[in-house]
C-alpha cells in the first residue's frame, strides 16, 4: 500500500490527512504542536463573497472553500464528529456610507449568480442590525449575508484529526526531519512515497534543507475572547464584519470574539501584549461600547503564514521527488484550508481537482 506522511497538523495539514485517509491510503499525520499555531487560536469568518480584493485566483479558493463545508461537516458528522465547531448563522457588514452599502449588495448580487450559497441578501436598518447582533451600539446599517458562517478553528482541526484516525491515519506528535536524503520523524526513519509540507508558519525549516527558499512569511494575530455577564442567546447571533479588516462574532453561553491585531517582524514571540490587548478592546468597543465592561476571558495568539503576492500556494515541488506543499493560507485558511486539503489529497493520488491546480503552483 501506497504512504504518506503530512508534516504539519493545523487545519490544512488535518484536512490533507482526512482526506487522504478517507481515499484508503496509508498515511501519517506528524506535528511538533509549536506555540502560536493559527489554527489552534482562529475563529474563522465564512463569508469572502463580499470582499472588495480583486485577485480572482484567491476569490476562486475562498469561494470553493466556503461552499466546501456543509459536505465536510455532513462526513464529519457521519463519522460521529459533531464538535465541528461550525454553524451558518449569516453575517451582517456594518456600513454607514449608504453608497458603499449598495455597492457592497451589488457585488454580492453579481456573485450569487454562480455562487446561490449566498443566501438572502438583505440591507438592515440599525433597530434590523441590532436585532441581529443585540450589543451592536451606534447607528450602524448593514448587508445581511444569509451563508455567512462562523467556524472555531481549534474544533474543527480537532474533528479533522479524529476523523482521519478513525479512517486509519497515524497521528504522531513530534518532530519531522529530513536529513541525509531521507524524513526522519521523531530519530526513526520512514519511507513514504510522497511527503506534504503543510507548516504554516514554519513552512520554510525542511525546504531549505532541500535547498529551497519557499519566502514563507508570517504576521502575529491576537484575538480577544469577551465573556459576557448576561445570559443572553449568543449561539445565533450572526458574525460581524466592520468596514475595516477587524472581525467579531459569537459562540454559545455569552462568549464573544473579536479580532484581529495583524503584526510583522515579531518574531516566534506567542506572548500577549499590552499593545495588542489595548487595539483589540479598542476596536470592539468602537463595534460594541458595551464590551468595555465585559470579562476578558483571554487573548489567543497565532501565526498566520504568507507566500508571495499573499495568494496560497499548493502542489508538487518541481525538482523534488515525492515532495509536496501547502502554504500561506493567511487570513484565510479557516475558508479554505479544508477545501484545499481535498484537493491536495486529489491531486496526490491522481484525481480530477476542482481548482485548475497550475494557477497555485509553489514553484
Amino acid at each position: 500500500m501506497s504512504s504518506y506522511v503530512v508534516v504539519g497538523g493545523g487545519i490544512l495539514g488535518a484536512s490533507t490527512a482526512f482526506h487522504l485517509a478517507k481515499f484508503g491510503v496509508k498515511v501519517t499525520l506528524v506535528d511538533r504542536q509549536d506555540k502560536g499555531q493559527a489554527s489552534a487560536a482562529a475563529a474563522g469568518i465564512i463569508c469572502p463573497w463580499i470582499s472588495q480584493r480583486r485577485n480572482k485566483k484567491w476569490y476562486e479558493l475562498v469561494k470553493n472553500g466556503a461552499k466546501y463545508y456543509k459536505q465536510l461537516v455532513a462526513e464529519l458528522e457521519e463519522l460521529g464528529e459533531n464538535a465541528t465547531g461550525y454553524k451558518q448563522v449569516g453575517a451582517i457588514a456594518l456600513q454607514n456610507d449608504e453608497k458603499k452599502l449598495r455597492k457592497m449588495l451589488e457585488r454580492a448580487l453579481e456573485k450569487r449568480m454562480d455562487a446561490p450559497e449566498i443566501g438572502e441578501l438583505k440591507i438592515l436598518s440599525p433597530e434590523e442590525t441590532k436585532e441581529k447582533f443585540p450589543i451592536i451600539s451606534g447607528e450602524w446599517h448593514a448587508l445581511f449575508v444569509e451563508g455567512g458562517a462562523r467556524v472555531d478553528g481549534k474544533a474543527m482541526r480537532d474533528a479533522l484529526i479524529n476523523g482521519a484516525k478513525k479512517l486509519g491515519a497515524e497521528i504522531v506528535y513530534g518532530e519531522a526531519v529530513w536529513k541525509n536524503n531521507e524524513l526522519w520523524i521523531d530519530g526513526l526513519r520512514t519511507d513514504a512515497e510522497a511527503v506534504i509540507l503543510t507548516a504554516g508558519a514554519w513552512g520554510n525549516e525542511i525546504p531549505s534543507t532541500l535547498g529551497l527558499d519557499l519566502n514563507v512569511t508570517f504576521q502575529k494575530a491576537q484575538i480577544m475572547h469577551f465573556q459576557l455577564e448576561n445570559d443572553m442567546s449568543t449561539g445565533e447571533w450572526p458574525v460581524v464584519l466592520p468596514p475595516t479588516n477587524q472581525y467579531m462574532l459569537s459562540f454559545e453561553n455569552g462568549k464573544v470574539v473579536a479580532g484581529s491585531t495583524y503584526e510583522e517582524n515579531t518574531g516566534y514571540d506567542s506572548q500577549v501584549t499590552e499593545e495588542g490587548k489595548k487595539e483589540l478592546l479598542d476596536n470592539a468597543i468602537s463595534i460594541a461600547k458595551s464590551l468595555k465592561d465585559e470579562k476578558i476571558k483571554e487573548v489567543r495568539v497565532g501565526f498566520r503564514p504568507y507566500t508571495p503576492d499573499f495568494l496560497p500556494v499548493f502542489g508538487k515541488l518541481e525538482g523534488q521527488n515525492g515532495f509536496y506543499f501547502a502554504n500561506g493560507l493567511g487570513a484565510s485558511g479557516l475558508t479554505a484550508g479544508p477545501f484545499v486539503g481535498s484537493e491536495l489529497a486529489k491531486l496526490l493520488l491522481g484525481r480530477e481537482t476542482i481548482l485548475d491546480l497550475e494557477k497555485y503552483t509553489p514553484n
